[in-house]
């Protein structure tokens, strides 16, 4: 099937325990092996692919030969630390078959709510894709407690998708889609193929998870769907035992449920930084600085600051004002303000050998900065 006119360049999958048990309660690896293939056929075509996991806890449940245990969070913790290792096993010797690499990600809310932890995250997602490598994320299970957990990989993948910047989410389950009722108890229900509004009435229409093997339902994927097409991301609920689903959906053939972008994602983005954190701190700019921010919307490079107020970490929301102390723009910083007083004024080339790592070129990117 021919992906070369795939708009997609990046796109995060999310698979549910139903679609890798394949309603069962032990994985399905034959099924497994051909959404691999199906995933390696993207990669192949130059399309990015991220891949949000469940199935760990009915890996542990399976590799411990199904053992009656208390229904407690210990318990579950148990069988998430058992089944991970045998979850990431089962990808990497599948992916193996088709000459790719997999590395492990595991996040908490707290690694996603934390500025500091959420662009290191996005650093090693950004450094495993440069390289040719699938990324393949899961809950922190084993560790994460309810004050923590983001609570379900459907919304755990919409916030890999804005972390990673992805173009497309796929959200596949044990449904076709998202139906006009409950199709488990109305033969008559009509799927919805296609969604420009999120409102109550589809709130009400969506249901909850009767596998008993995973944590999420419709209702926690339209969830997803609204976090995810509001930053810009389109959106598709599909089955996972749909014929070549993934590839379908990635070269735009009407499978599933499509969820249509926000108009203005980059907008509503420049709003909360622009009604953000106080700013910790403030960067004067030089005069080519000054220009390249504010007129050619360009991202701030190191070259063009020449003094640093204020400490703090990176991640923060700093100003930028001109050499006249005017504010031309207010945006979130990839390095600390020690690190911006040693690399201040110095070409971006110079960034690593002065401070032994390097968070990119860009001091704030265009996308995380407002022009005032």
């Amino acid at each position: 099937m021919d992906l070369s006119n795939s708009r997609y360049k990046r796109v995060v999958i999310k698979l549910g325990t139903s679609v890798l048990t394949s309603g069962s309660k032990k994985l399905d690896k034959a099924h497994m092996v051909e959404l691999a293939r199906q995933m390696a056929t993207l990669m192949r075509s130059g399309v990015e692919v991220v891949l949000c996991t469940s199935g760990a806890i009915a890996a542990g449940r399976e590799h411990l030969l199904y053992p009656e245990l208390p229904d407690t969070i210990a318990n579950k913790q148990l069988l998430a630390a058992v089944g991970q290792s045998q979850l990431i096993l089962a990808w990497a010797q599948l992916f193996s078959i088709y000459g790719l690499h997999v590395g492990q990600l595991l996040l908490t809310r707290a690694d996603l709510h934390d500025r500091e932890r959420y662009l290191n995250a996005r650093d090693a997602l950004t450094a495993l894709l440069a390289q040719n490598i699938i990324p393949i994320i899961n809950e922190n299970d084993a560790v994460a407690t309810n004050e923590i957990k983001v609570g379900d990989n459907d919304n755990l993948s919409a916030r890999v998708a804005l972390l990673c910047d992805a173009d497309l989410l796929l959200l596949l389950t044990d449904q076709k889609g998202l139906f006009d009722a409950d199709p488990r108890t109305h033969p008559e229900a009509h799927l919805i193929s296609e969604v420009a509004n999120i409102d109550d009435n589809l709130r009400e229409i969506a249901g909850d998870s009767v596998s008993g093997l995973g944590t999420g339902g419709m209702a926690t994927k339209l969830q997803a769907a609204d976090i995810a097409r509001r930053a810009g991301i389109e959106v598709v609920i599909a089955s996972g035992h749909h014929p070549d689903v993934i590839i379908k959906v990635s070269s735009h053939q009407a499978v599933g449920t499509h969820f249509s972008p926000t108009e203005n994602p980059l907008e509503s983005r420049k709003q909360w930084i622009l009604a953000g954190p106080k700013a910790k701190g403030r960067l004067l700019l030089d005069a080519g600085a000054v220009k390249a921010v504010s007129e050619k919307g360009r991202s701030l490079l190191s070259k063009g600051i020449i003094a640093v107020e204020g400490n703090f970490e990176r991640g923060a929301t700093v100003e930028l004002l001109d050499q006249d102390g005017h504010k031309i723009a207010r945006g979130i910083s990839r390095y600390s303000a020690v690190a911006l007083r040693i690399i201040a004024g110095k070409h971006s080339d110079d960034i690593e050998p002065l401070l032994g790592y390097d968070h990119g070129d860009a001091i704030v990117h265009r996308n995380d900065m407002v022009v005032l």
